[in-house]
């Protein structure tokens, strides 16, 4: 069987995509792009927001167009939370967030059987963490391994808690033996992933803490670069960084979500926290770190939100010094607390207020860049565009090098020369003595 997958959302889906692939070639079947003639076209699907959901149902209609003939078969967030929008819409497999593994059987059986097959399973009963290949496509150098799934925080304007249950963690030694075994496949950076990876260890035995599984993984695998998804702020602590700051091949970028700069919005948004916490963690990430990365996202435009309001959070963005950040106008997610509340703000303010948001994210991110010149950074290459090596330095900054040799997957220092463009340019500081036409 040929396949084609489709994906929409967060690292996540991305790597539970991979997972699927993985799977599906061991089962002896081929992968194709999406665009291509396939015998089955798997959407994996995001519910984040409203207009996740519309991008789901085009990419559904679009296969169904493409390969009338075709199995269609669908997963993720969407249809765990809205089963009945796509059984409308008409496709082979409909399932949810539950076992990949499962899914696999159930695509083959739906191929060979020409039956539709609905097997969307009830989140909040899921009991244990499924253990999936991590890893990435060929020839990458960042591998993802997803150590977490589920949250029950419940802010007001998200459903994913719905889609995903309740907190499973990948075991530590299950996640540790992961870790050496990318590092011994080549990878030289590992992100940790999940959908609340700042809960993970809440559902294991022995109370144990997110910090536990970072120092578990960076000293299985000294030479492997480990990286952190988003983090609750209240997981920074001085204990959290104290512990942290001494494992050398933990990259120095911590995104930790902020969504509004101004109390009462977060109040609203059920979030558990308030600005003098965040400023808090920010500030320790600071005394234990040299020049941290600390990235945020961030809602502008969350129902009741005055213009007072917003101009706390510019404030608090200037504060905070965010070397970057993502900026989303708040859209309505039906189902949700959120979207029942008095004082929606109309699009025109939402626009914005994004707009003047990201423009102080803009001189946030070259005042930070700027910073950077002159010093020399350990640069993990990727890919060579248009005549120039690209890759990223710990703290996740983009550096773009001209160079001769073949740099893929090659670790090496730069000298930091200016910054244009939202990344740093810069020459090699050696002729790295790896680089090679396979990387290393």
């Amino acid at each position: 069987m040929k396949f084609a997958i489709y994906t929409l959302g967060c690292k996540v889906n991305q790597y539970e995509t991979q997972a699927l692939e993985q799977l599906l070639r061991q089962r002896g079947h081929s992968c194709v792009p999406f665009h291509e003639e396939a015998d089955a076209y798997i959407i994996n699907t995001c519910t984040v927001t409203a207009v996740s959901d519309k991008k789901s149902r085009q990419a559904i209609r679009a296969a169904r167009k493409r390969a009338p003939g075709a199995l269609v078969a669908v997963c993720g967030c969407y249809p765990q939370t809205h089963k009945a929008e796509v059984e409308e819409i008409g496709v082979d497999l409909i399932a949810g967030t539950g076992e990949r593994a499962g899914f696999v059987t159930l695509l083959e059986r739906a191929w060979r059987e020409r039956q539709a097959i609905v097997a969307v399973d009830n989140a909040f009963q899921r009991q244990t963490f499924e253990s999936l290949p991590a890893g990435g496509l060929e020839g990458r150098t960042r591998a993802m391994l997803k150590v977490e799934d589920g949250c029950v925080n419940f802010c007001s304007f998200c459903i994913i808690p719905y889609a995903r249950g309740n907190v499973r963690s990948l075991p530590l030694q299950g996640a540790v033996s992961e870790a050496t075994r990318l590092a011994g496949a080549g990878y030289r950076e590992l992100v940790l992933t999940g959908i609340e990876i700042s809960s993970w260890g809440q559902d294991l035995e022995g109370s144990l803490s997110l910090i536990d599984l970072v120092e578990g993984i960076c000293r299985a695998a000294p030479h492997l670069r480990v990286r952190l998804g988003s983090l609750e702020p209240r997981t920074i602590t001085p204990e959290f960084c104290r512990r942290a700051a001494q494992l050398p091949n933990l990259c120095p970028h911590f995104h930790l979500s902020l969504q509004s700069g101004s109390d009462g919005v977060l109040k609203r948004m059920n979030r558990n926290y308030d600005c003098r916490r965040y400023e808090r963690s920010v500030q320790l990430l600071r005394e234990f770190f040299f020049e941290p990365a600390i990235t945020t996202d961030l809602i502008v435009g969350f129902p009741g939100e005055t213009e007072e309001e917003f101009q706390e959070t510019l404030l608090f963005l200037r504060k905070c010094a965010f070397s970057s950040m993502h900026i989303f106008p708040y859209s309505r997610r039906p189902d949700t607390p959120a979207a029942r509340m008095p004082g929606q703000v109309g699009r025109t303010a939402k626009q914005e207020r994004a707009a003047r948001a990201a423009q102080a994210a803009r001189e946030l991110e070259r005042e930070y860049l700027c910073r950077q010149t002159g010093q020399t950074l350990d640069v993990l290459f990727e890919e060579e565009r248009d005549g120039l090596w690209r890759g990223h330095t710990a703290r996740y900054t983009q550096v773009a090098v001209r160079s001769n040799q073949n740099l893929h997957n090659v670790l090496c220092p730069v000298r930091i020369t200016g910054a244009e463009h939202g990344m740093l340019l810069g020459k090699p500081a050696v002729e790295h003595p790896l680089a090679s036409g396979e990387g290393t």
